[in-house]
């Protein structure tokens, strides 16, 4: 994929600021690319209550190299209710070395749930462990239409031209799940997991075990979604009735057949920025092992579905294409 290309879609993830902090550890060696709006992934900061939570990634601090080595080394391996919070607050992109509150939180004891007697009841349970323990935030774009006065070289007169400027805010989607699980009279537990399809919530859950287990700190931005849901979603996004995370046509509550993936490891947002890329390139490396995969590969980084389910089938082909597209051609295989 091209570079601008590239630095694009990061920025509507991480900020422009921590685009910053990727680039100088691509530069070093790292090499990086979440789920609130297709196209623009997620910003992972830490949520500071059970009631106000938010839904996309982060970007690169200066990893010790022995953590991104391991990390690494990895991916080479096949894995084996509150009240709804307040409007969102959209404010300037946070610095990539801003520290976030509860970053370490661990995930269900796996030992616990090995033992559990009730399997499904076991893994609904670990599911939600990652979901609370993941923030909900999301670097969103957004056009402002200026007036300014251009001078005429030629003629020299001024006239007034209207510019759209591009910026990247923050915005806490937090308050979307809790409200649209209000709407629908249902714990948000229930809504969020309980509305997914119970095949892929197994597929999930061991999937993201063995991410766990391999140390990459999984967490869940988004499960699933209905009509009224999928209406506060922003950015590239399916008509609410048509999202694979629950859309009606999609079969509705209980067929929700998406889901949004980032890594809460690292103490900033940069650097969970970096991880959350490791573990996107460790689903497209062992997919098959794992059962889920990314059907829009960058296009929509945290967005994984079940591989054998027609959304993959129908989207992952030509998100290939279009990445393959987007690639140069080496000098060497030019025609002479």
């Amino acid at each position: 994929m091209k570079r601008p290309r590239r630095l694009a879609v990061l920025a509507s993830l991480c900020g422009t600021v921590a685009l910053a902090s990727w680039v100088g550890a691509e530069l070093a060696g790292f090499g990086l690319l979440g789920t609130e709006s297709a196209g623009a992934p997620i910003e992972v900061s830490r949520a500071t209550s059970a009631t106000t939570r938010a839904e996309h990634v982060d970007a690169p601090r200066a990893t010790a190299p022995a953590d991104i080595a391991s990390a690494t080394a990895a991916l080479s391996d096949p894995p084996l209710m509150p009240q709804p919070a307040t409007p969102p607050v959209l404010f300037a992109a946070v610095r990539p070395t801003d520290p976030v509150q509860n970053a370490g939180r661990p995930a269900v004891n796996s030992e616990a749930l090995d033992a559990c007697p009730e399997p499904d009841v076991c893994i609904d349970q670990y599911l939600w462990s990652l979901y609370e323990r993941t923030p909900k935030v999301d670097s969103v774009k957004v056009e402002e239409r200026i007036k300014v006065k251009v001078k005429n070289k030629n003629k020299g007169k001024t006239r007034t031209v209207v510019k759209t400027l591009t910026k990247y805010v923050t915005e806490d989607f937090g308050w979307k799940d809790p409200k649209a699980a209000q709407k629908a009279g249902m714990s948000l537990k229930d809504y969020v997991i309980g509305g997914m399809d119970r095949g892929f919530r197994r597929k999930l859950y061991n999937a993201l075990r063995a991410m766990d287990d391999a140390g990459l700190s999984p967490g869940i931005t988004s499960g699933f979604r209905d009509d009224y849901r999928q209406e506060l979603a922003n950015g590239n996004k399916a008509a609410p009735d048509s999202s694979y995370h629950g859309g009606s046509r999609r079969g509705g509550y209980g067929h929700g057949l998406a889901a949004d993936l980032v890594s809460v490891k690292g103490e900033t947002r940069a650097e969970r920025c970096t991880w959350s890329e490791i573990l996107w390139k460790r689903i497209d490396a062992n997919e098959k092992e794992l059962g889920i995969g990314r059907p829009y590969l960058d296009k929509d980084p945290p967005h994984v579905a079940p591989i054998d389910g027609k959304e993959y089938a129908d989207k992952r082909s030509a998100a290939k294409a279009r990445l393959a597209g987007l690639k140069k051609p080496s000098p060497s295989s030019n025609p002479k």
